[in-house]
């Protein structure tokens, strides 16, 4: 999940929340959409393979 900050900037959010925090868990912040999605794509690769 990704969201866009006050700053500009865009944060890659997980999917599922922590059952014990009930927030999603922070996987970056990039200066760009493409680039958040591109380290997306990198995460949903690793944990198929």
């Amino acid at each position: 999940m990704i969201k866009k900050l006050n700053s500009g900037e865009y944060r890659l959010y997980s999917r599922k929340k922590n059952a014990k925090t009930g927030k999603r868990r922070n996987l970056g912040t990039f200066q760009s959409l493409a680039a958040a999605k591109k380290h997306e794509q990198a995460i949903q690769y690793f944990k198929r393979h």
